[in-house]
């Protein structure tokens, strides 16, 4: 049986396979340490727990609107405008099951054969691997440690063409924790100005894990693109919710229809208790998120400040997310290689950069989703390699 060539462009996401690895080597009775996948290690917070055993009890079981509930998506305007005093009607967005299918969408509404797609190396491997799907030309804007792996606006300028349908931007940064300022976000707004006809989408689902006292500079907070920027958001990361598959986002106008067409044909709503849950999110306590945050800056920290004693590793510091992005050239050793004795001979999980692009081999991805406790061990048993 022959299947469509395309989805041989389809890549996959090593986090998820390092998961698997690490939980059978654990199965079997090793001690394994899990730096590798990306999600909060904190419970959902317990009042959205109880936000969804709510909508349970209340019969809330069936199909959604395809756009989501006109409550959350009310909930999420009024979060944009308390947060970044911008209007954005309820209409213009759009609830999905998790971020991917924001990315997915965008990558099937703008690419094409004739077209070209930009998005950061090292980056999220789904923003390429969907780029490949569509049919565009994946073109990387190489992020350089120099830089604090930001977006230099000078070598984007560079890879701009006539091609050029859209422009992924990803702040704070997956995997390498950088983060980039009002200052730098507003520079890069000035040259996006000078493309009119290029779109851009900005995933910022590690919005609301900041460090060094920074804000979140959104790009919907600039005017002048909103008529062609995408904002990719969601409660995964900040909530504690990868497992409920829950994502927002904002569309523009000529945009929006077409987006939740494909909603309709592909997944017809988001999980409609998942949905309540959200609300939850939104509208109750953010105690509970507070803490976490708090916690998170306390690792990360912790992890650059000892990384960094280290005579063969240096790491730059990460202004957010939860994600270090380690340099591990002086060991000698790959990415790849160091990643693979790490979990094989010391018990921690790890990402190789390369899985992140072309532009990070000698780097690899340390997620501090972890117990302070657990973080302190493995790094001890990284200090070996």
């Amino acid at each position: 049986m022959e299947v469509s060539k395309r989805i041989f462009n389809l890549e996959t996401e090593t986090a998820f396979s390092i998961l698997a690895k690490a939980n059978d080597l654990a199965a079997k009775g090793k001690d394994i340490i899990n730096l590798g996948i990306g999600q909060p290690d904190f419970p959902t917070p317990i009042n959205i727990q109880e936000a969804a055993i709510k909508a349970i009890k209340d019969g809330y079981h069936g199909y959604t609107p395809s756009n989501g509930i006109p409550e959350l998506r009310e909930a999420i305007s009024e979060l944009v405008l308390n947060k970044y005093k911008t209007n954005i009607k309820s209409e213009n967005v759009l609830i999905t099951p998790g971020g991917k299918p924001v990315i997915f969408i965008s990558a099937l509404l703008l690419g094409s054969e004739d077209r070209e797609i930009i998005f950061p190396d090292p980056g999220f491997p789904i923003y390429r691997s969907m780029i490949k799907y569509s049919g565009a030309k994946a073109v990387p804007l190489k992020l350089s440690e120099k830089d604090n792996f930001e977006i230099n606006t000078e070598q984007l300028k560079e890879l701009i063409s006539d091609k050029t349908s859209l422009i992924i931007i990803n702040n704070p940064n997956n995997p390498t924790g950088s983060y980039m300022n009002k200052k730098k976000i507003t520079d890069l707004v000035n040259l996006l100005e000078q493309y009119p006809n290029v779109s851009i989408l900005s995933d910022e689902i590690y919005s609301n894990i900041i460090f060094n006292n920074e804000q979140m500079p959104s790009l919907l907070e600039y005017e002048s693109i909103k008529d062609r920027l995408i904002v990719l958001e969601g409660w995964s990361k900040t909530y504690c919710m990868t497992g409920w598959r829950l994502g927002w986002s904002i569309w523009p106008e000529n945009l929006i229809e077409h987006a939740n067409k494909i909603c309709i044909n592909y997944n017809s709503c988001a999980t409609s208790i998942s949905q309540y849950a959200g609300l939850e999110a939104i509208k109750g306590s953010q105690k509970e998120i507070t803490k976490i945050v708090s916690e998170f800056k306390k690792r990360k920290e912790y992890v650059f400040n000892e990384l960094n004693k280290l005579e063969k590793i240096s790491c730059f510091e990460p202004g957010g997310a939860f994600y270090a992005f380690p340099n591990i050239s002086k060991t000698g050793l790959s990415g790849n290689k160091f990643s693979e004795i790490a979990l094989e001979e010391k018990g921690v999980a790890l990402v190789p950069g390369s899985s992140f692009g072309d532009n990070a081999g000698e780097f690899v991805r340390i997620s501090f989703a972890n117990s302070l406790e657990n973080i302190k061990e493995a790094i001890n048993r990284l200090s070996t390699i």
